[in-house]
């Protein structure tokens, strides 16, 4: 059974900076295809980047340049880095594996002053 377990949500101010963590397990994670989406309040769920096995990379034009994802196989976890937040960047964050539709719990941003 894959299992997401995410942390590093948290409250910042605009233009700083968090970064997520996402954990798998049950899946070899040299197969673990792993996209990021979030959702704000009273909105749908929204898409924003994808790492695949090796390290490739896809963003959301609402992220690139300032959003990045990467993997550390060693620990099984894949980070996504959010920099140059802007209040809009505020909602729940979730990790998602894509082979086996499995979701993370969510881990909640908001951006600030």
């Amino acid at each position: 059974q894959v299992q997401l377990v995410e942390s590093g949500g948290g409250l910042v101010q605009p233009g700083g900076s968090l970064r997520l963590s996402c954990a798998e397990s049950g899946l070899p994670f040299s197969e673990a295809i792993i996209t990021w989406h979030r959702q704000d309040l009273g909105k749908a769920r929204e898409w924003i980047a994808t790492s695949w096995p090796g390290g490739a990379t896809i963003y959301d034009t609402s992220v690139k340049g300032r959003f990045t994802t990467s993997r550390d196989d060693a620990k099984n976890t894949v980070y996504l880095q959010l920099n140059n937040l802007k209040p809009e960047d505020t909602a729940v964050y979730y990790c998602h594996e894509a082979g086996s539709m499995t979701w993370g719990q969510g881990t909640l941003v908001t951006v600030s002053s």
